[in-house]
């Protein structure tokens, strides 16, 4: 069986089981039970409901970030490390990828220690087993793990019901016992408490939404169970230790708050329940283990996949017939040991299990950065304007994402900014290892010298990087000829600019036929023309070129093989629906020639005469795209997209229209329509209609809309003539049309 049948059998989680529960776990880990009594006691009721908020706001951003990523792009298995370096690339992803994976392999002895304490905590004369219950439980979690997600996973839905019932219990018993005065008392902090300690010791319960993006690579609809499976965690968490503050903080005194954080949730549990309140301690730290165990080996075996990180090959492939990352796993285990052994001999050396305390506040460093590169890379993808950033989650904006990023990276600093720093480091060497290749500046005096280099340097780098769909811009080629000559040249133009979108640019070219030698300084006086009309109209991503050539065709075919800034060439050259019969067969030739250049080329019908339709007074309602399939249909559609965009056409609807013979056709066309327009993420409306007139059916439909998009074919030398008569009779008196030709490099689906 091959290994991409297997991963796709192991989709197979849907929110609730893959992303809430083990999401709701891990913050609900010993944090809530071991520690939170202890961060109330030292710092207060108002100032712990502080960190709360500051805490669940980083996350609540995070999870907006993670919402939009993860519904912009088919998500696999690895979870933040697959989206942030889909987004930002290999060097940010190797590097947030591993601190990821330590993160998280980290996390996996901070649960079993907060498991030991509670257990010595229930019963005290285990203390000196103290490194051998831990490593016992790390052992035995792992050949739970190495069983399979599966089965980790539906033990969890079991621990989930246990852990609500113990926090029933606690809740309920510490609500009888609230006292106002318990409460003024506590609601100001010790002197000398450090805040930014205690939120250390508590992000790391809000890191739980991890434990659900880690595995993405399981789950059936990673797109909506990620965004809304991380939502309902945060808001449920956020509640539940709110109301724990509030009756905590009302019923312990500061002294039992930090002394005896657990055992006074034991010992005052409703009807003498104690015991579930330790089951329910037990339930939450082995699950939330569990969660970093299957974790941290996805994200190494997905890291290693990539191949950006010198060593990790060997994680790469499994031979197991449930595809668990058994190799990577081994690793997490090792780590694990290595860590329990160092907490055992400080908590011999002690006395006193500090070890829980200090591994909280690295690993909260670990997640802080993760955070932020999340986030970072969410408003690299939203700034950044890319055509192919169309989230389903429509509820993001990029200030969000670089709320979330800014703050991640101030708390880290806040928290401990000697670590910070050394995090910084650290990571910026990550990226270097994975990029593997200097990145060098050239600045001049001057502000032009400064940007020339920049451009430069960019260029440079542009020219090595692969091309991707989910980069492709509208980088467009208008040839208008002498801009004043005719009335269609400046609506056409206008056009160009529309499907730009502030995305990619416009070359306006101008040919002038004759010697160059005579023409050079009427050459000269037409680009300063232009440059003037470009000024004066506020077009800014228009750069025009003026040439002159003895033969408009042989000027033509040089242009279109040597225009370009270096890896920046035009992908779409826009013209004119040709008038005069003898340019017809020479049109078709160029129409070769650009299809033959691997460009995609469209030919702009101006409408009925006399019309108020154009670029900036859209008439109609609708935006037409008559659909025949994907080869020409992925870039229509995008250019209607980007139209629509624009605030002068935003009212207009795109419409889906595809033709089927027969009437039984219509339930299936619609159906294939409506699931191309889901997984394009445009908003579209689908229209099937049984027709086997095509002529009369788009003036039928068409004829008032706003825009019209046709798929067009290049036709024989021999059929040009007849090909454009078809045309012109067509789209007579119609409204602007695009017959649109795609050389396929614009994918819809990226």
């Amino acid at each position: 069986m091959s290994e991409k049948r297997i991963e796709k059998m192991q989709k197979k989680f849907g929110t609730f089981s893959g992303v809430f529960i083990p999401s709701i776990l891990t913050i609900f880990g010993p944090i809530m039970f071991m520690r939170f009594g202890y961060i109330i006691g030292n710092v207060g009721m108002w100032q712990t409901l502080l960190i709360l908020v500051i805490a669940q706001v980083i996350t609540l951003s995070t999870g907006f970030s993670l919402a939009a990523i993860s519904t912009n792009t088919p998500v696999l298995e690895g979870g933040a490390y697959y989206l942030i370096s889909r987004s930002l690339g290999a060097g940010f992803g190797g590097a947030i990828g591993l601190t990821l994976f330590l993160a998280q392999s980290l996390s996996v002895p901070f649960y079993i220690i907060g498991f030991t304490e509670a257990l010595l905590g229930t019963f005290p004369d285990l203390q000196f087993l103290y490194l051998l219950i831990a490593i016992l439980t790390g052992v035995i979690l792992f050949l739970v793990v190495w069983s399979g997600a599966n089965w980790a996973i539906k033990m969890q839905v079991f621990i989930f019901v246990i852990l609500l019932l113990a926090i029933l219990v606690f809740l309920w018993g510490a609500g009888t016992k609230m006292n106002f005065g318990i409460m003024v008392q506590n609601k100001s902090g010790i002197v000398g408490a450090k805040f930014f300690t205690m939120f250390a010791i508590f992000f790391p319960a809000v890191t739980g939404i991890m434990a659900g993006v880690n595995m993405s690579g399981d789950l059936k609809d990673p797109g909506y169970s990620l965004s809304t499976g991380t939502f309902c965690a945060i808001i449920f968490a956020t509640i539940v230790y709110g109301i724990e503050v509030v009756i905590c903080g009302s019923a312990f005194s500061r002294e039992t708050l930090i002394n005896h954080p657990y055992i006074s949730l034991v010992e005052n549990a409703i009807f003498g329940l104690g015991f579930l309140v330790v089951i329910g301690v037990f339930a939450a730290t082995i699950s939330s283990a569990i969660g970093s165990f299957l974790g941290a080996p996805r994200v190494l075996r997905a890291l290693s996949r990539d191949l950006i990180i010198p060593g990790l090959k060997l994680f790469t492939k499994e031979k197991n017939e449930k595809n668990e990352p058994r190799k990577a796993l081994i690793a997490t285990l090792i780590i694990t040991l290595l860590v329990l052994i160092w907490a055992g001999i400080q908590a011999w050396k002690s006395g006193e299990s500090d070890p829980l305390n200090v591994i909280a506040q690295v690993v909260s460093m670990f997640f802080l950065y993760t955070y932020g590169m999340i986030n970072f890379a969410a408003f690299v993808e939203s700034f950044g304007d890319n055509p192919s950033f169309r989230p389903r989650f429509k509820y993001f904006h990029w200030s969000i994402a670089l709320f979330g990023a800014v703050s991640s990276i101030v708390v880290s600093f806040l928290v401990d900014y000697k670590a910070s720093i050394i995090a910084l480091f650290l990571l910026t060497i990550l990226f270097f290892i994975a990029r593997k290749r200097e990145l060098k500046q050239d600045f001049g005096d001057a502000r032009r010298g400064f940007v020339y280099s920049r451009i430069r340097n960019n260029l440079i780098k542009l020219h090595g990087m692969p091309f991707n769909p989910k980069n492709w811009r509208p980088t467009i080629a208008v040839l208008t000829g002498n801009i004043n000559k005719s009335s269609s040249r400046l609506p056409m133009l206008k056009y160009a600019i529309k499907f730009e979108g502030g995305k990619g640019l416009v070359s306006l070219v101008e040919f002038i036929i004759g010697d160059f030698n005579q023409l050079k300084d009427i050459r000269a006086n037409e680009i300063e023309r232009l440059r003037r009309f470009v000024k004066n109209n506020d077009f800014q991503s228009i750069f025009p070129e003026v040439i002159v050539t003895v033969d408009f065709d042989i000027g033509l075919s040089n242009f279109l093989q040597t225009h370009s800034i270096g890896p920046i060439k035009p992908n779409i050259i826009m013209m004119g629906c040709p008038k005069d019969v003898s340019r017809f067969e020479p049109f078709v030739l160029h129409l070769k020639m650009i299809a033959h250049l691997e460009k995609s080329f469209i030919i702009y019908k101006e409408p009925k005469a006399h019309s108020a339709i154009d670029a900036e007074h859209p008439s109609g309602k609708y935006i037409d795209i008559w659909w025949r399939g994907h080869k020409n249909g992925s870039l229509m559609l995008i250019l209607a997209h980007i139209l629509q965009s624009n605030p002068i056409w935003k009212d207009c609807i795109i419409r889906i229209i595809r033709i089927v013979e027969k009437e039984p056709g219509i339930l299936s066309a619609k159906e294939d329509l409506n699931e191309m327009i889901n997984a394009s993420r445009i908003d579209a409306e689908a229209k099937v209609i049984v027709s086997k007139d095509f002529k009369d059916t788009l003036h039928s439909v068409s004829k008032k809309s706003a825009a019209i998009f046709l798929g067009t074919i290049i036709p024989e030398i021999k059929d040009a003539t007849s090909f454009f008569d078809r045309i012109n009779d067509s789209l007579r008196d119609m409204p602007p049309t695009f017959l649109v030709y795609s050389s396929g490099d614009a994918d819809l689906l990226a």
